[in-house]
């Protein structure tokens, strides 16, 4: 693990990679050897905290990149399901709302990002004309 200052130590680290892996505090205390109420007693600790954030979030972007990935199997499925004659009408008018909906929020976001761009080149350059 990178990260925040020193090495927590193999306890420790073994402890944050239990509480990734388990469903309950209780369980990853377990699986890491460590008593239940050590294991709260470390996560308030903040080196500890700061440490499990960060592996938290690694292993969040490391779902969100596969969601990514998967993104395009989703949409060819709700579109297949949208075309398919045989299936339910109910089942096909979701499909296209969904693929609709999605859609529209993907040309928000861009819109956005577009107009963030904007703005933060605005700020730069107000920035670099102030010093």
């Amino acid at each position: 693990m990178v990260g925040h200052g020193g090495k927590l130590g193999r306890k420790k680290e073994e402890a944050i990679a239990a509480l990734l892996t388990q469903p309950r505090v209780e369980d990853a205390a377990r699986t890491a050897g460590v008593a239940v109420r050590t294991l709260y007693r470390w996560m308030r600790e903040p080196e500890f905290a700061a440490r499990y954030k960060e592996a938290r979030r690694a292993a969040f972007s490391q779902c969100s990149a596969r969601l990514q990935q998967m993104s395009p199997a989703a949409v060819s499925t709700l579109g297949k399901i949208m075309v398919d004659a045989n299936t339910p009408a109910a089942s096909r008018v979701r499909a296209a709302s969904c693929i609709l909906e999605r859609a529209a929020q993907a040309i928000e976001i861009e819109e956005i990002e577009t107009r963030l761009d904007a703005l933060e080149s605005a700020a730069e350059e107000s920035q670099g004309n102030h010093s």
